[in-house]
């Protein structure tokens, strides 16, 4: 591909920004090409968040400047950034969950009958071309909020592209999808830059990198650090440009003891509105010590069995047990007390308050035991707890009073599971951990989990990434379309067996309609 400057459609000059004092990026020289997916990489609080939201006006730089074909520009809000054709589809979503999709995808430029008002038909037909282009599977007609995580990702997707635009930025587009939509996202980003769009594509799977990127920048500690053709490097390039270190450290198994039963499920349903079931008769347990892989692919009921477990669904039912005793409260509340603890996969809307402080979210579903008579808190006890949690978890946290969303994304993940151990759990779920972690971060996690398990933590998580249910589960279980299809002791686990498991389930499940 050429690399002229006549390719160049947007241009940062030593651009900075600063929050509190503190450099979120520093100096960035970037250059955005026509036609070309530009590639940006580096761990979680690099600052590529935080450069993008740039871009789309979100923020306005501390200094530098702003060039777009070849004249200074100035984005003061995203609707400067729109007028300019410049589009971002948010790693954190950013929908209107009362809103159908059709009015998420043309709002604040919806489409109108003169006086009459809006022209609801015309945004549904249009948002459902936009949808059906992407191979969705949604009615434009759906509400926001009824919809799992991943296709509101591909709602976000749809209205990015629907914009028009000459820029698109994507960060982490594909972190909720399966393996088959990513397919087809990269099927529509192939016709974007086929009609010159510069594409700015973040990604912390290193993988999607190489297979669709043309020019890759690296980040690190709100620095440009290097910028290459990505066809003149390979992923132990990016690996050790970002860690220092050419190989993931997935933290393998240590010989520990596994105990006794710590949580066992019999027969847990939960049922679908349109019939049939979300989760259907699931029984399972986990041993302490033991790390239990559940692996699926989206529309699998694994978010779904962990809500049941947790007491988030009443219409579902089922027996729990916790070391041998059956669970009857039936809130999630007293389930934490009784030693269950949840990590989300959507960890913005459930598993952070966005308004309050690093320090407060850590600590807020575990006030109780730094209470010190009726209604003091010992505050002493309470600072040393968040301390040693953001240590033990290496959260990139300058000032815990800091409000959590000044954080990456990937540090706020660790927040969530900070929050989480701090309760003291007996049985661990952790739905999609390493969603939006870089590899470093992702080494950090897993470290911690096998750490956790160690000790005698019993933890079950849900992945749809092969690798990482292979590498960290001592069994792995395989959900498709609400059901457990078969649960394989890892030694003798293979990646066919569970793809062709996974499969079956489908297979089963189009055998019964």
């Amino acid at each position: 591909m050429d690399a002229s400057q006549d390719d160049v459609i947007l241009e940062l000059r030593d651009v900075t920004k600063a929050y509190s004092g503190i450099l979120a990026v520093k100096k960035a020289n970037l250059k955005l090409r026509r036609g070309a997916v530009n590639v940006l990489v580096g761990e979680n609080g690099a600052g590529k968040s935080t450069l993008m939201r740039i871009i789309a006006g979100v923020e306005q730089p501390t200094l530098g400047e702003i060039w777009m074909d070849g004249e200074r520009i100035s984005l003061s809000s995203p609707a400067d950034a729109v007028k300019h054709g410049i589009g971002i589809v948010f790693q954190e979503l950013n929908l209107f969950g009362n809103l159908t999709v059709a009015e998420n995808i043309f709002a604040t430029r919806e489409i109108t009958r003169g006086l009459r008002g809006i022209d609801h038909k015309a945004q549904v037909d249009k948002a459902n071309a936009f949808l059906n282009r992407l191979e969705a599977g949604i009615s434009a007609e759906t509400l926001a909020e009824d919809l799992p995580i991943g296709q509101q990702q591909l709602v976000e997707i749809a209205r990015a592209v629907s914009l028009d635009t000459r820029i698109l930025i994507m960060d982490e587009p594909t972190s909720a999808l399966s393996a088959a939509e990513v397919d087809i996202l990269f099927r529509v980003i192939a016709e974007l830059k086929a009609q010159g769009v510069a594409i700015v594509y973040i990604s912390h799977r290193l993988e999607e990198l190489m297979r669709i990127g043309d020019y890759i920048t690296m980040l690190k500690d709100g620095q440009i650090t290097g910028q290459a053709l990505v066809k003149d490097i390979d992923t132990r390039w990016i690996v050790r440009s970002m860690i220092g270190s050419d190989a993931k450290d997935f933290a393998k198994a240590t010989d520990h003891k596994i105990g006794g039963e710590a949580l066992r499920v019999e027969e847990i349903c939960l049922p679908r509105a349109q019939g049939g079931y979300a989760v259907d008769h699931v029984s399972l347990t986990v041993r302490k010590g033991e790390i239990l892989g559940i692996y699926g692919l989206m529309g699998a009921g694994r978010s779904e069995l962990f809500e049941c477990v947790m007491g988030r669904h009443p219409l579902s039912s089922g027996r729990i047990f916790i070391d041998g005793a059956e669970l009857t409260a039936p809130d999630t509340t007293r389930r934490i007390q009784k030693g269950l603890a949840l990590i989300p996969e959507d960890r913005q809307r459930e598993g952070l308050v966005q308004c309050l402080s690093i320090a407060e979210n850590l600590t807020l579903a575990s006030l109780g035991q730094f209470v010190k008579g009726l209604f003091h808190i010992d505050l002493g006890k309470e600072k040393q707890a968040i301390k040693d949690s953001i240590r033990n978890l290496a959260i990139k946290a300058p000032n815990p009073d800091f409000e959590v969303t000044s954080m990456s994304g990937g540090n706020q993940q660790k927040v969530v599971i900070g929050k989480a151990l701090m309760t003291g759990p007996k049985v661990l779920l952790m739905d999609e951990p390493s969603r939006g972690i870089d590899v470093g971060a992702k080494a950090d996690v897993f470290r911690t989990m096998r750490r956790l398990a160690g000790e005698g933590l019993a933890i079950l998580f849900s992945t749809s990434d092969l690798e990482e249910v292979m590498a960290l589960s001592d069994r792995i279980a395989v959900m498709s379309n609400g059901r457990l299809v078969t649960i394989l002791d890892r030694a003798a686990a293979t990646e066919e067996a569970i793809i062709a498991a996974s499969a079956e389930g489908h297979k089963q499940r189009r055998t019964l309609h």
